[in-house]
């Protein structure tokens, strides 16, 4: 490691104080440069495509509940363990939700639920605000989370078909993504834009079957 020592002051620069006038040149430049703070809550920042917002569970709108088939794979794969997902077998075998919970106090916001869900049911909306004084409130349940969305709808303007489409693996070929997270992205976001070179690389195709192995198999 290299380490620079600045450069001994000379017999003037000590009598004037030189780095007294550059910290009150610096100061006075500042003092009349325009503002770079932003004027929150009058001026509100913007959301970009894939922030980590406030959770929700998306409504199907031919039953108008939960889209979640309770799968379990959001629960399996939160590295903090705060979603809690209870369930019943029905008539004719799904699975129904008897509880969904998020505790939020407890999420470190990776998105991993997100990108995982085969049906697109919860997702994480451009909502930020939602601080609170107790800790019952930042526990949503799935009222909660269902109340989320429909007020992120009526916000946003957008529609039941709202699927935030940057929550899926970066480079990820469509085949391998479910119906839920196949929309339209931008160019650098697919596996042709993450490729430098003249071809895409493909997955390997399967190597047929000849009789001698299927003799064997």
């Amino acid at each position: 490691m290299k380490v620079q020592y600045k450069a001994k002051r000379n017999l003037l620069q000590t009598i004037l104080q030189v780095e007294i006038l550059q910290g009150l040149a610096l100061t006075l430049r500042k003092l009349f440069s325009r503002p770079i703070t932003r004027q929150y809550p009058d001026e509100k920042p913007p959301m970009y495509a894939g922030f980590r917002g406030q959770h929700a569970l998306v409504r199907d709108p031919l039953t108008n509940a939960s889209k979640c088939i309770g799968c379990m794979r959001c629960a399996t794969v939160c590295p903090s363990r705060c979603i809690h997902i209870k369930t019943h077998p029905g008539d004719s075998g799904q699975r129904l939700i008897d509880q969904y919970a998020i505790d939020v106090l407890r999420c470190v916001f990776c998105g991993y639920c997100v990108e995982v869900c085969p049906v697109g049911a919860i997702t994480m909306t451009e909502v930020f605000e939602y601080a609170s004084y107790d800790r019952e409130a930042i526990y949503f349940d799935q009222e909660i989370l269902l109340a989320n969305w429909d007020r992120f709808l009526e916000q946003t303007g957008y529609d039941d078909t709202y699927v935030n489409p940057f929550w899926r693996p970066r480079g990820t070929l469509e085949s391998r993504l479910a119906a839920a997270m196949r929309r339209d992205v931008p160019a650098d976001w697919t596996i042709e834009g993450q490729f430098v070179g003249t071809k895409v690389r493909q997955p390997p195709a399967s190597k047929p079957i000849t009789d001698t192995e299927a003799a064997h198999a």
